[in-house]
This record gives C-alpha cells, structure tokens and sequence, in this order.
C-alpha cells in the first residue's frame, strides 16, 4: 500500500484531473459556439474571419489556465 500512495495515486490523480480538465474544457467551447447568434465554423473556414479565430484560441488558452490552475491547488 505504501508504494500505491506514493507513485500509483499521484500518476492517477493526475489522468483523472487532466481528463476532467479536458471535458470541462470542451464543454465550455461547445457552450460558448451555441450561444454565439452566428456559426463559427462558417466565419472562420468561409469567410476567412481571421479576429474571431485569434478571440476564440485566447478564450481557449485563457480557460485552460484557469483549469490548471484550479487543478494545481
């Protein structure tokens, strides 16, 4: 049990935040295009919208520092 709690729970500690860090993630991508009044997919990929990609890759870095954060403690 003493190896358990020293290697094996820190290793899945952290795949179990990196996957909840992940959905967490995408359900916020996800949230944030469905409340949009506008596709995103068709501004950025047909209409060349090169802002809207750069604010969405900022809100995704944004959140995922705070998701590691919150993870770190």
């Amino acid at each position: 049990m003493d190896w358990f709690s020293s290697h094996a729970k820190p290793i899945l500690d952290s795949i179990i935040y990196s996957v909840l860090g992940t959905l967490i993630l995408c359900g916020s991508v996800w949230f944030v295009q469905r409340i949009l009044p506008f596709s995103t997919k068709k501004e950025i990929e047909e209409d060349q919208n090169t802002a809207l990609g750069i604010v969405l890759a900022a809100f995704i870095i944004g959140l995922s520092l705070i998701i590691a954060a919150a993870i770190q403690g």
